[in-house]
C-alpha cells in the first residue's frame, strides 16, 4: 500500500523559510538562474545556517517516535533539483528528520499543497503565500530576520494566534475599518453568542489540538489567542472556540497595545498575525508569519 500522510500533522516549509539563504536569494532575484544554480552548487558542502523557522520544525518533529509518527515536514521550494541537494544537505547537517521535498524552479510550488494535505505553509515569498491561502490552506510570509524563538521551554511547542483574519474570519476586521472602533464593539456585542466564521488558521489550531490530545509523552504543546480584541468583545472570540471544540490555553485581549511585550513573556516558537504594522512589531520579539488574508491585505 502506497504510504499516507494522511494521520499526521503536515507542515510544507520553503527552503528560506527553514534555512538562512538571504544572500543566495538576492543573487535568485536578481541575475539568471544559471548564476544562482552555480553559487549552490559551489556551496554545496557549506551548511546553510539556521532561518527563523527551524526551531520551530525542530520541535514539531520531536513528537516523532520510532512506533508512531505524527508529523510530517516536507521542503516545498522554488529551488531547482541542483540546488536542492545543498538544502538536504542542510537538513542532515542539522539533524532534521526530513525526507520529502518538491523543488520547483522558480515556479509557485504551492499548488503541491493539496497532495500533501497541508496543515501550514511557511514562506518567505508573499505571491505563494497568497496562492496558499486563497487555495485554502493556512499560510504566513515569514520574516526572515524576526527574533529567533528561545530556549526556555525545549519540550514545549508554543504557537500564537491573532484572532480576526488568522483564527476567525476577518468579518468583524471588516466593521473595524469601514466604521470605527465603536461600531465594531457594537457589532461583537451584539453577536457575542454567534461563532465567528472561520478564518484561514483554524484548520491549523485544530490539528495542534488534536495532536496534543494524541501526544502524551515528552512533548507538548501550548497555543495563545493574541488579539487586539477587549472586553466586551473578547465573548464572541471564547465562545466562538467553545463552539469549534478546540481550546486555547492563554488568551491577552489586549485593546489595542503592542503586542511585543506580551509575545516576549509568552516565549513562542512562531507567531501569526495579518496585520503588518503589528507584525514588524513582533518580529523583534519573536518568529512571526505575515497572514496576507483579509481586509487589512486587499490590494488596489
Amino acid at each position: 500500500m502506497p504510504i499516507s500522510l494522511q494521520d499526521k500533522l503536515v507542515v510544507a516549509i520553503s527552503s528560506r523559510a527553514l534555512f538562512d539563504f538571504e544572500e543566495e536569494n538576492r543573487l535568485f532575484e536578481h541575475a539568471k538562474d544559471h548564476d544562482y544554480m552555480a553559487l549552490q552548487m559551489q556551496r554545496l558542502e557549506v551548511p546553510a545556517l539556521a532561518g527563523c523557522a527551524l526551531p520551530l520544525v525542530r520541535k514539531l518533529l520531536a513528537f516523532n517516535r520510532p512506533e508512531r509518527h505524527r508529523v510530517e515536514v516536507v521542503i516545498l521550494s522554488r529551488n531547482d533539483p541542483a540546488s536542492g541537494m545543498r538544502v538536504f544537505r542542510s537538513v542532515r547537517h542539522h539533524g532534521l528528520a526530513i525526507e520529502r521535498g518538491v523543488f520547483t524552479r522558480g515556479r509557485a510550488p504551492y499548488a503541491y499543497l493539496q497532495a500533501l494535505g497541508a496543515h501550514l505553509f511557511l514562506s518567505a515569498n508573499e505571491d505563494d503565500v497568497r496562492g496558499a491561502l486563497a487555495a485554502g490552506f493556512p499560510a504566513a510570509r515569514v520574516y526572515p530576520d524576526s527574533a529567533r524563538a528561545g530556549g526556555s521551554h525545549p519540550d514545549e511547542v508554543r504557537i500564537a494566534f491573532d484572532g480576526d483574519a488568522v483564527l476567525f474570519s476577518d468579518e468583524a476586521e471588516q466593521v473595524f475599518q469601514d466604521q470605527g472602533l465603536d461600531a465594531f464593539q457594537h457589532h461583537e456585542s451584539s453577536k457575542a453568542t454567534t461563532p465567528l466564521m472561520p478564518g484561514p488558521f483554524k484548520p491549523l489550531l485544530q490539528a495542534l489540538h488534536a495532536l496534543r490530545n494524541e501526544a502524551q509523552d515528552e512533548m507538548r504543546i501550548r497555543t495563545a489567542l493574541v488579539t487586539a480584541r477587549s472586553s466586551p468583545a473578547h465573548e464572541r472570540a471564547v465562545r466562538t472556540l467553545m463552539a469549534w471544540d478546540v481550546e486555547v490555553d492563554e488568551a491577552m485581549f489586549l485593546g489595542g497595545l503592542d503586542k511585543a511585550p506580551f509575545l516576549k513573556a509568552f516565549e513562542p516558537d512562531f507567531f501569526f498575525d495579518d496585520q503588518t504594522r503589528h507584525c514588524d512589531l513582533a518580529a523583534e520579539a519573536a518568529p512571526t508569519g505575515h497572514v496576507v488574508h483579509g481586509v487589512a491585505n486587499r490590494t488596489i
